[in-house]
């Protein structure tokens, strides 16, 4: 086949995507709505008697250039955290991430569980299964709260500072358990010699990652130069993701996310994250696109369609009282605690790397995606409005103090300022 056939497929997904991103801007929805959509418009080819643009061969390179566009987003998203910022907010956000993960992904193992054979009896590859769509739900993308608390001046309040420092706990939290799960599904390993493998890789890449920023800065120093430092830090992601993958057992998403987080907060940074988001004005809509362009509505059953009703059900109400409750734990008053479950409800990319890569690694139904993309679409225009009601209401009641700092059940530590959105 020649490679040329590839190239409308491309353009018509970068145009599309263009288009309605600007579309979903105007009306605050997550630009990765659009691309999904685009992609969605591009996969109606797919019925058109005797078409020729979206092949086999096409679609292959479709999800090629996604797998490497996979790895640009979340090395992107490492470089984004800000490591400072969950210093500074002691073990609250910690609390509030933990119950964020653990009470969405016990919702999502037990709805899964009742669709998928029942709860009783399930083999090994049924446990795995129901705990990776419990594991897809764990993911929280905050950008549109972000946004939502800047235009409320609350996003550096003890509430705005919550969400934001939980959000980033828990997409590292996020990327171990995807690992995880996927090596303990990947054969007859023990779960004993899964986790030492995943260890392994941790204390491995993080010394080495520390060793790295030290030989960037030299190279940085001595070689002032923005284009190579830019190329060996993505080479740098490359490099992480193959390993964890190849000798570790460990998603290759995974690595390229700690490669980025093990060169954040670094004068050379920008410089790194700025060739990305140029990079990514392709790889992000092909990425976003090829999934929309995979979504089938094809074989929807009232199984499978109460399922999938479900399961939304359990992903936004998980995060509200997950986070909620552990805000609660951690002595915030309850509008606060409501304001910071409802926040992290928002889902975007990192949902949809989670349950791409488990369709790739067959763990879960592709069946399950439409309903993946309403959880976005969800919960991105509902978290506005409910953020909007609860702050609106607190402040005709003169209970709020704008720029409150975080509670910390353990040491009374300042808060820092946020000074840039997060990356996701």
């Amino acid at each position: 086949m020649s490679y040329f056939q590839i190239l409308l497929p491309l353009a018509m997904i970068l145009v599309f995507s263009k288009l309605l991103c600007r579309v979903c801007d105007k009306i605050k929805l997550p630009k990765v709505v659009g691309m999904l959509l685009a992609g969605i418009l591009v996969g109606l080819i797919n019925y058109i008697p005797n078409q020729t643009i979206l092949t086999p061969f096409t679609k292959e390179g479709l999800s090629f250039f996604a797998k490497i566009g996979v790895i640009f987003i979340m090395f992107s998203a490492g470089l984004g955290t800000d490591l400072k910022t969950v210093k500074s907010t002691g073990v609250a956000s910690i609390i509030i991430t933990m119950l964020g993960v653990v009470v969405p992904l016990a919702l999502g193992f037990v709805v899964a569980g009742l669709f998928n054979g029942g709860l009783v009896g399930m083999t090994k590859t049924l446990v795995m299964s129901n705990l990776f769509y419990g594991v897809v739900l764990t993911a929280t993308s905050v950008s549109v709260t972000v946004a939502s608390l800047k235009e409320l001046g609350k996003l550096n309040g003890k509430a705005g500072t919550a969400i934001v420092t939980a959000a980033i706990l828990d997409d590292i939290i996020g990327v171990i358990l995807l690992s995880f799960i996927i090596g303990l599904s990947g054969g007859a390993e023990s779960p004993w010699k899964v986790l030492l493998k995943t260890l392994f890789f941790f204390v491995v890449a993080i010394p080495a990652g520390i060793g790295f920023r030290y030989l960037f800065k030299l190279i940085h120093k001595k070689f002032p130069s923005k284009s190579l430092i830019a190329v060996l830090g993505i080479s740098l992601s490359f490099v992480y993701a193959y390993l964890a993958e190849r000798f570790c057992g460990v998603a290759d998403i995974t690595g390229a996310y700690f490669a980025g987080l093990m060169l954040s907060g670094m004068d050379l940074t920008y410089d790194v994250d700025h060739t990305c988001d140029h990079l990514n004005l392709f790889f992000l809509p092909v990425f976003f696109a090829n999934i929309g362009v995979s979504t089938s509505f094809s074989g929807m059953d009232g199984n499978m369609i109460l399922f999938g009703v479900c399961y939304i059900f359990a992903g936004l109400i998980g995060k509200v009282i997950g986070c909620g409750g552990g805000a609660l734990i951690c002595k915030f008053n309850i509008k606060d605690s409501l304001a910071i479950g409802v926040g992290m409800m928002v889902r975007a990319e990192v949902l949809l790397i989670c349950a791409q890569k488990g369709i790739d690694n067959k763990m879960i139904s592709p069946k399950i995606m439409p309903f993946v993309v309403m959880i976005i679409i969800i919960s991105s225009f509902l978290t506005p409005v409910l953020l909007k009601l609860l702050f609106t209401e607190k402040k005709n009641k003169g209970n709020s103090t704008p720029g409150e700092e975080l509670p910390d059940i353990s040491t009374k530590t300042e808060s820092a300022p946020l000074t840039s959105d997060l990356p996701n």
